[in-house]
């Protein structure tokens, strides 16, 4: 096992206030401190944590950093515009064919200096960090074909055919299918009659010819005539390769922005059958944008926004961007609508992509939207990304069961999705095939293991964000269209914004700063739970370590160690004073007992506590817990009343379910929030409602646990959870009850941690631990 060591100085804090004592964190490398070594055990291992003055180094320098990325990143969220994406040489090439309206010129002869500015060494075009032969040759046939047709750069056009010559052979290899371009089987086609017209020759063997032609005419026969000109379809992507095309129909499915469904290439194809004006004005603008490139489609508004969001979040650095965020969901949310959405606002079209991924992210920042949208979706009891499509999409799949987790009670639509989607990407996996027709990213098949095997109810946000940081590929992830195509921000030197390194930078610095934070809260409370002695009431070391795991995967944001560690130790001492209650030989008399002495003089208990029993050490140890958590007499009475009703409510087998209020409400007072419960305008019963829902929840899954039933073979039980979650994500996410985000919060992290820990095995909590706390980020 790699483990990862923090080297800090061991403070002694001076503060008589506890909560001065409480919160306070040394600055790494602060001298003013003595310094010592400081011994960790986990998993049974010893480990000396020295001070080492490179690490001080380092850290200092990451801390340097980190305000820059934000900033870096801020600025680019704040630039969003219409999005950004790379060109694409095949869509530029179209409209360099395209003649003035009034001449045999060029219309655009700026497209034609990017063709000659950016062949690469080869003698292609594409991408040029990620080989795809699909790609490579038809964005390489197309520049040769824009060239030839004006009769200009013959050498280019050699080296563009002699790859094309060279290459062809690849064009047979079977496993291309698992990466086809977006409508390769009907433009590849077009493009080879339109070089047999020029009279380019590219040698190709008749065999492989006719196979190229089968597959287009196959594919073709399967679309009915009069869906290509009636509606917005899929179709309208590759229109450029379509044959006996009714043009007058076809105009009247122009996106308001004067282009065929945001594509250049499709556009370009319809300006040069019709001269019409605004497709002209499209392109016209593309051109000038991009100087003189075009990229595979454009605008992609909605697409960046929801994309960015969801990466910011997954890689757990949302909270620097809270308003920024804000606006990206208030844009996408002016577009919601129940026909769902797609990439751009400017076309009348949806794919269920851009629609399950819109759906949670509004969904779980609060916004109102229903599962209707996913409806038009599904056909046959299978749901699709576009209606027809050969082959079903992974990454589609995986976003519609990512948002069928968030379902409320009653959304029988999202339960049939969630259902088909398990079970594709299940399927999936079992036969290895976890490559996808739209993204080539890093780590897919860790991405969707995760989502398998770690459904939302059970995902604390630190153990995703961690697992995420190691399948985020930043700027190497390449996306998949008519061509290969990536997120590129080019007011950012060529940066991407979706998938992009300094994102990836900053979440890494962050996560490592939450490690070095982690470790340091631990090893307190680990010498607070033995200066207390509560080994000796059966509270083992990693027990405090799992306690402070799940307070810390699930409250992460430096400035809330006050809830985080109100969290830890409360469960600590519950587990103390269960285990003290399960060894007495008259458990009843003895909670009896501790009830009356807990409602005593609380002053005189914590003073006289030490020199007392057994039991008085213990009592003085939660008078004192309780006193260092208030802020005042009266949070100070309602958090040892909540610690009185689960002491009389408690039964040995449902100590653990039944201590999820008291965490809730420890959290709350600790940060000041449950103080201010009267001056909001709440319903208290939606609020006594959340306390029932979390309740219930917390005993069932424990339960279940204890029984050695696991969260999927549960039957009825596991079917009444599975309703209740859906009711507690209805009251903590819909947010019209009067109570504050964060008080519902600390209901749903509550709720997930109990599932977490009933739904994984002890050996896969343990790995979590070394992953989240451990081991370094690399």
């Amino acid at each position: 096992m790699q483990t990862s060591l923090l080297h800090f100085p061991l403070l002694r804090p001076t503060a008589k206030q506890w909560r001065q004592k409480f919160m306070y964190q040394p600055q790494v490398g602060d001298r003013r401190h003595g310094c010592t070594i400081i011994f960790v055990t986990y998993n049974n291992i010893s480990l000396n944590i020295n001070i080492n003055i490179q690490d001080v180094i380092s850290q200092k320098d990451e801390k340097k950093k980190m305000p820059q990325m934000i900033n870096d990143i801020r600025s680019m969220m704040r630039s969003i515009g219409d999005g950004e994406i790379s060109i694409s040489a095949y869509d530029t090439a179209w409209v360099a064919i395209v003649k003035k309206m009034d001449g045999d010129s060029p219309q655009f002869p700026s497209s034609i200096r990017w063709i000659i500015q950016n062949q690469l060494s080869d003698g292609s075009w594409g991408d040029e960090a990620f080989f795809l032969v699909q790609d490579r040759m038809i964005n390489t046939l197309a520049c040769v074909i824009a060239l030839k047709s004006w009769n200009i750069h013959e050498d280019e056009q050699e080296k563009g055919l002699s790859f094309i010559r060279e290459n062809w052979w690849r064009l047979e290899d079977e496993e291309l299918d698992d990466w086809m371009l977006g409508g390769f089987e009907i433009i590849f086609p077009r493009l080879l009659e339109m070089a047999v017209d020029l009279g380019l020759d590219v040698h190709c063997d008749e065999y492989a010819l006719r196979d190229v032609f089968a597959k287009r005419d196959q594919k073709l026969a399967r679309i009915p005539k009069d869906l290509l000109h009636n509606a917005h379809t899929s179709l309208l992507f590759s229109l450029e390769g379509m044959q006996d095309v009714d043009w007058k129909r076809i105009l009247k499915l122009r996106c308001p922005d004067g282009s065929i469904m945001s594509c250049p290439a499709s556009t370009a194809y319809a300006l040069m059958q019709t001269g019409d004006n605004k497709c002209l004005e499209f392109l016209d603008g593309i051109i000038k944008k991009f100087n003189g490139g075009a990229p595979t489609f454009y605008p992609i508004d909605l697409f960046e926004h929801l994309w960015l969001v969801d990466r910011l979040v997954r890689l757990g650095i949302s909270t620097y961007f809270t308003s920024e965020i804000k606006e990206c969901l208030e844009y996408v949310y002016r577009y919601w609508s129940d026909k769902g959405l797609f990439c751009t606002s400017d076309v009348p079209f949806s794919d269920i992509d851009d629609t399950a991924m819109g759906f949670r992210l509004l969904r779980l920042h609060g916004y109102h939207v229903s599962p209707r949208a996913l409806k038009q979706f599904e056909m046959d009891g299978e749901f699709f990304c576009f209606a027809r499509e050969s082959n079903k999409s992974l990454t589609c799949a995986y976003s519609l069961y990512r948002a069928c987790q968030v379902a409320f009670p009653g959304e029988d639509d999202l339960q049939r999705a969630e259902i088909f989607s398990h079970q594709f990407l299940h399927d999936r996996r079992d036969s290895h095939n976890l490559k996808d027709k739209w993204l080539i990213p890093k780590d897919l098949s860790g991405e969707v293991g995760y989502a398998l095997d770690m459904p939302w109810k059970a995902s604390l946000p630190r153990i995703e964000t961690r697992m995420y940081l190691e399948q985020y590929g930043g700027s190497n992830d390449v996306w998949i269209a008519k061509v290969l195509y990536r997120q590129v921000f080019q007011r950012y030197h060529m940066m991407y914004l979706i998938n992009n390194d300094i994102l990836l930078q900053a979440a890494k610095a962050d996560f490592s700063s939450f490690q070095r934070m982690c470790r340091l809260e631990l090893h307190g409370i680990k010498k607070w739970s033995k200066w207390k002695n509560l080994e000796m009431y059966g509270v083992s070391p990693k027990s405090v370590l799992q306690a402070y795991f799940l307070a810390a995967s699930s409250i992460f944001e430096p400035n809330r160690a006050t809830e985080r560690l109100g969290w830890a130790r409360t469960a600590v001492l519950a587990e103390a004073v269960s285990s003290h209650f399960r060894r007495s030989t008259s458990p009843d008399t003895t909670r009896e007992g501790f009830v009356s002495k807990l409602t005593g003089d609380r002053c005189n208990n914590i003073e006289s506590g030490a020199k007392g029993s057994t039991e008085s050490s213990l009592l003085h140890a939660l008078h004192e817990h309780i006193s260092f958590l208030s802020f005042d007499d009266a949070s100070s009475d309602n958090l040892c009343e909540s610690w009185k009703q689960w002491i009389v409510t408690w039964t040995s087998r449902d100590c653990q379910g039944n201590a999820a209020l008291l965490l809730v409400r420890a959290v709350e007072i600790c940060s000041g929030r449950h103080g201010c419960l009267t001056d909001q305008k709440l319903d208290l019963y939606k609020y006594s409602w959340l306390e029932h829902l979390t309740s219930s929840i917390c005993r069932k899954v424990c339960a279940r646990a204890q029984d050695g039933q696991s969260t999927e073979n549960a039957g009825d039980s596991n079917r009444q959870v599975d309703l209740q979650m859906k009711e507690l994500a209805r009251c903590v996410l819909k947010g019209d009850s009067g109570i504050s985000e964060p008080t519902r919060h600390t209901f749903l992290h509550v709720v997930k941690s109990f599932y977490y820990v009933a739904h994984c095995s002890p050996e896969t909590v343990d790995s979590h631990i070394s992953k989240v706390m451990f081991e370094d980020v690399i």
